[in-house]
Formats: structure tokens, C-alpha cells, sequence
């Protein structure tokens, strides 16, 4: 039972839930100015966190054929075997269900809208097959979180969800492009897309650069828009330099820190944001 605990748990990188959650703790904050009841602040948890399961497990079934190919993907649990694709599938609708439940109990308008959020999940692993811009797919993703947390707890959208939904768009599709730079042989052998794959590492680097520099611009409009104070844009400073040593790490003739750059470097930007987010709020209250 604990081998197949640690197999899911591998399957949809439980641990990289550190990317979505930060954030969406951010725009709870933001939209609440402190802290909401419990009730709603845990079914929005369980919202995003069935959310990410979800687009981890399609990713997985859908990608399996090609996993398979892929020297780097070959001790996934999924392509060892140690989840079967019918357990991916399950996995996959079971929380579709969870994160379309939770809307439920958040409100209607939540509710009816939590399709859009699946579509999106679903669209993303099946976007490499058509779309050299498939980041932008899982930048979406990212965009509606902010979104979604502010129609679950108000039943509105303002403005400063949408810019934050941005600033996360453009952040995670910049650091998805420097994780598909270890595949650009594969895809182009195989006949997947990808920014690197179509123009090359060199300027792949360049799109992830721009997108990061629109992260930084949408997240001071947040700020702006959201009536944030110092502290907020002191974190914003520490959170860009942040993002300035990541784009060091990664260089067109050596990948080899891609890793800690995807992982450590993301990790604590996401959880920097929440914390100088927080103190903002917390410290004027």
C-alpha cells in the first residue's frame, strides 16, 4: 500500500504542487483581505488541489505513448508500469468530480463555470501535438486560478484577479518552456511542439525571458489594482531577483541546472510571493 501511495504520488509530482498553491493562497488573501472561513477556505483548497491532480493525471494517460520513447521519462511510474493506465484514468475523473463538487459547495456561479477549468486541463497535455505555444495552454491553466478563487468566494472579477492570473500565466509558461528544453531532440524526432523544438534553445531562452518580464509587470498592476502597500513591492523585488538567478542557471550550450531551476528556484518564488502577499495584507490590518 505505501509502494502505491509513493507511485501516485510520483505519478502527478504531488510535491509540485508548490507552483499552483502558493498562488491561489495569494489570491485568497487578495480578494478576501485576510483570511475567509474555514468552510470556503477549504473547498477552494481542495478545488485547486483535484484541479492540479486532474491535469497531471491526463498528462500522464495521454502522454504515455510517448513517455514510453523518452529516455528521460523512463522510470516514471507510469511507464514502469506501477500505476496501470486505467488506474491514470480513474485517478484523472476522480478528481474532475472533486474539483467540480467543490465549485458546488462555493456557489453557483462557481459551479457552472468549472468546466471551462477542466477543458483547460484536458487541452494542455493534447496542445504538443498541434500548437508550438502549448506553454501558453498551461499558462491558461494558471491565468483562471486567481479568477476562480475570486468567483468562488465573491461571485465577481476584478481586475486585479485578472492581472495576477496573468503575472502566473506568463511565469509558468517561461519556466515550462525551460523544462521542455530537455526534449528538444525527442519532440523534433517524434513530431511534438514546442517553442525550443520549433526555434531552437537559443531563442527559447529569449520567450522565456519576455514572458518573466511580463510576469513582473502584471504582478506590480496587481499590487496597484489590488490597493497593496511597501511591503508587497519590496517582495516583488526580492521575488525578481529570484527570477534574474533562475534565467543564469539555464544557458544554450549547458542545461545541466535545468532542474534546480524548474524545481528549487520556482518553489520558493511561488511561496515568496504568498509570504510578502500576507505580510502586506496582515501587517495594515
Amino acid at each position: 500500500m505505501i509502494n502505491k501511495i509513493k507511485a501516485y504520488a510520483d505519478l502527478i509530482k504531488f510535491s509540485h504542487t508548490i507552483f499552483a498553491l502558493p498562488f491561489a493562497i495569494s489570491a485568497i488573501l487578495i480578494v478576501e483581505k485576510g483570511i475567509p472561513s474555514f468552510y470556503k477556505l477549504f473547498w477552494v483548497i481542495l478545488a485547486v488541489v483535484s484541479g492540479r491532480t486532474a491535469g497531471m493525471s491526463f498528462n500522464r494517460f495521454f502522454d504515455l505513448p510517448f513517455d514510453k520513447l523518452n529516455p528521460r521519462t523512463k522510470n516514471w511510474a507510469s511507464v514502469k508500469g506501477l500505476v496501470k493506465p486505467t488506474e491514470i484514468l480513474i485517478l484523472a475523473i476522480f478528481s474532475s468530480v472533486v474539483l467540480i463538487y467543490s465549485a458546488y459547495k462555493l456557489n453557483e456561479l462557481a459551479f457552472y463555470l468549472s468546466p471551462i477549468a477542466l477543458l483547460l486541463l484536458i487541452l494542455y497535455p493534447l496542445g504538443k501535438r498541434f500548437t508550438n505555444f502549448v506553454h501558453l495552454l498551461l499558462g491558461a491553466v494558471y491565468f483562471i486560478i486567481p479568477i476562480a478563487v475570486e468567483v468562488a468566494l465573491k461571485g465577481v472579477v476584478s481586475l486585479s484577479s485578472i492581472f495576477l492570473g496573468l503575472g502566473m500565466a506568463f511565469w509558468v509558461a517561461g519556466f515550462d518552456i525551460f523544462y521542455s528544453l530537455q526534449d528538444v531532440d525527442f519532440d523534433r524526432k517524434i513530431g511534438l511542439h514546442s517553442i525550443p523544438a520549433k526555434f531552437g534553445i537559443g531563442k527559447a531562452i529569449l520567450f522565456a525571458r519576455f514572458f518573466h518580464i511580463l510576469t513582473f509587470i502584471f504582478l506590480i498592476l496587481t499590487g496597484l489594482f489590488a490597493n497593496l502597500g511597501i511591503v508587497y513591492y519590496i517582495g516583488l523585488i526580492i521575488l525578481t531577483a529570484f527570477l534574474i538567478y533562475e534565467h543564469t542557471l539555464i544557458k544554450e550550450n549547458d542545461l545541466s541546472k535545468i532542474n534546480k531551476a524548474f524545481f528549487n528556484i520556482n518553489g520558493i518564488i511561488s511561496i515568496l510571493y504568498m509570504v510578502f502577499v500576507a505580510l502586506d495584507i496582515f501587517i495594515k490590518t
